[in-house]
């Protein structure tokens, strides 16, 4: 499970998810990536199953790339406990995505194999994405 070796900060506030994305939109290290069109906090676990299914259809063919990171805690309160007393302990870490930002990327593969490799990716996250080739961003 993917999560920081340590922060500065064990607890953080919420935030916002305002707006696009405007780092990680373009494709870098492969010719095919999976971007997400709506924001989100992914969870490490819908990472790591996503990452799974790209690894299990791929079998030692092509490679892949995971360009989002779970660094953000996320806290929650055991059950039947009274308000108050302060804020949880850390539950689980998650990745905030924001619309326009690449999520996985693939290479070395065929345009088939790829888009396959990536649409079963994209049915173990909770958002909308599309795939994108090298291609089409040289030419937009």
């Amino acid at each position: 499970m993917l999560m920081p070796k340590r922060v500065k900060y064990r607890k953080q506030m919420r935030g916002r998810m305002k707006g696009k994305e405007s780092r990680g939109v373009e494709l870098v290290f492969g010719e095919y990536g999976l971007q997400a069109l709506e924001p989100c906090w992914l969870t490490a676990r819908q990472i790591e199953a996503a990452r799974r299914a790209i690894v299990r259809f791929l079998r030692q063919r092509g490679k892949y790339w995971i360009r989002v990171f779970p660094d953000k805690p996320v806290t929650r309160k055991p059950a039947e406990t009274r308000m108050g007393k302060g804020k949880g302990n850390v539950d689980h870490w998650v990745a905030v995505v924001r619309p326009g930002r690449i999520i996985f990327e693939i290479g070395g593969v065929g345009a088939d194999i790829a888009h396959e490799a990536l649409r079963q990716a994209s049915y173990k996250l909770p958002i909308r994405t599309q795939i994108i080739t090298a291609e089409e961003q040289q030419v937009g």
